[in-house]
């Protein structure tokens, strides 16, 4: 018998969690010092600004200006500066790194049915499993009082949020070790806000996105970006299909990306052909039976999509795909991945060097059932992930996140948290730490009150910096 130098028994495995409250006693994880910033966090949104489109990033900062949740989504360099400042616990899981309400949504899994997951991962790093969690308990007060709720449902909700995770953590624990990788969490969808996205999601099919984001070829139309249509690549494919849409919208012949400014832009010659030319080592990150399914597409259009709020000014390209004719569309999108916010702060030397292939390898950490066309690239020196777009994708709304929906959700966001903690980090250490969990529920509710009120008041100090700064322009 060979022996596991790393096997370490799940007794002194819960006992090194339960060591850990010595480190950093549950109840202290509600202090946050403001006063402990090392930065303004005006200077770290302008550092993480650097190599965006110039012309994107003041779009960028107009969505953030919108709302305090609006602010919150784009200021993940700020929250893992703070995050930063304080004691952490050290029992370290694969991070979401950008755990907020909006970012758990539905898709569809490689047999067709549809997921509801945490599903973005531009931020996903090794790190302090509580770091996860004080984003997402902070998000949900943002956002909780953004739909209308007073701080005593906000207060509720993070508190059932933490007792779903712990409750979670506890199960886990002693289960066998691909029980946990297998783990399907039950009733997700009687949380009305997740039940409303799944059924959003069951409309968003590939074929309406076809509808949504595409037109009909025509003699008339420009091309994008100021290329003619007949020099490029993309256009003599999309010449080739003749097929109707559908009923609704009953068009035939060749179709091609929409002019939808500022979010969707059509490009096409030399630049389209560099993303298409992307593809090529993309292919090669993917399973050889996946290889062969993306065989069976070639691309009709490229173009430039604005997605998301901390996405903003990162460049992200869409191509269109065509199978088995116009009713079997494939939409990838092909989208820029630069270094994690937490980088300054972590260390994790099994981390990846390319961008792209380290949010690839943290979303199938986390993710009980990815994206079959997951994948990386490289396109003029920068990194890039590759996935689906719309593939029965959706999300949930601010607006049903009211009353009983926050509270319901908030499970869900706990559950959900502690099923991807517990796939990629100890079980057993964290749910000795937890123990009950009531003490570390009640702590980050603390936090995510005050931390909320903190964002509220950057949000504030954003708008004035670009009130005073639109004024000093004009002058």
């Amino acid at each position: 018998m060979v022996p596991n130098m790393q096997w370490v028994s799940p007794e002194d495995r819960r006992r090194k969690g339960q060591a850990r409250r010595k480190q950093l006693a549950r109840q202290k994880h509600s202090e946050f010092d403001v006063k402990a910033r090392l930065t303004n966090p005006l200077t770290l949104l302008q550092r993480s600004a650097a190599g965006r489109v110039p012309a994107l990033v003041k779009l960028k900062y107009e969505l953030m200006m919108v709302s305090p949740f609006g602010y919150f989504r784009g200021a993940v360099p700020v929250m893992a500066a703070d995050l930063a400042t304080l004691p952490n616990t050290g029992l370290t899981v694969q991070l979401c790194g950008d755990a907020h309400v909006r970012n758990l949504g539905a898709y569809a899994a490689e047999d067709g049915r549809l997921i509801f997951d945490i599903n973005d991962f531009d931020e996903t790093f090794k790190g302090p499993f509580e770091w996860d969690l004080k984003r997402m308990a902070a998000s949900l007060f943002v956002a909780g009082r953004e739909a209308g709720n007073k701080d005593a449902v906000c207060h509720h909700a993070v508190l059932r949020f933490v007792a779903s995770y712990c409750e979670m953590m506890r199960a886990y624990a002693p289960m066998p070790v691909l029980d946990v990788v297998r783990f399907q969490v039950s009733r997700i969808d009687q949380a009305t806000p997740v039940h409303l996205a799944l059924q959003k999601a069951l409309r968003s099919t590939p074929q309406h996105t076809l509808v949504q984001l595409t037109e009909p070829v025509t003699s008339k139309a420009p091309a994008g970006e100021g290329t003619k249509e007949k020099n490029s690549k993309t256009g003599k494919a999309a010449k080739a299909a003749k097929v109707v849409v559908s009923a609704a919208d009953d068009v035939d012949g060749p179709r091609r990306f929409r002019e939808i400014k500022p979010t969707l832009t059509r490009i096409a010659g030399a630049k389209a052909d560099l993303v298409l030319a992307g593809l090529k080592d993309y292919k090669k990150t993917l399973e050889p039976q996946r290889q062969h399914f993306l065989e069976q597409y070639r691309p009709m259009d490229v173009a430039f999509k604005v997605v998301g709020t901390g996405s903003v000014g990162l460049r992200d390209y869409c191509v269109y795909m065509e199978g088995n004719g116009l009713l079997d569309p494939l939409f990838l999108q092909i989208k820029e991945e630069t270094e994690s916010a937490y980088v300054p702060y972590l260390t994790d030397p099994k981390v990846a060097k390319h961008q792209g292939q380290r949010v690839v390898e943290g979303q199938r950490f986390i993710q009980r059932g990815s994206d079959p066309f997951l994948g990386h690239t490289t396109i003029s020196g920068r990194d890039y992930l590759v996935r689906q777009l719309n593939d029965h994708k959706a999300s949930i709304d601010l607006g049903d996140l009211s009353g009983d929906g926050l509270v319901e959700y908030a499970q869900v966001c706990g559950e959900l948290l502690a099923r991807g903690h517990a796939r990629s980090g100890d079980p057993q250490a964290l749910a000795g730490y937890l123990g009950s969990g009531a003490r570390f529920a009640a702590a980050m509710s603390d936090f995510a009150r005050v931390y909320a009120d903190q964002t509220e008041k950057d949000w504030a100090a954003l708008k004035r910096a670009k009130r005073v700064s639109a004024k000093a322009a004009k002058n």
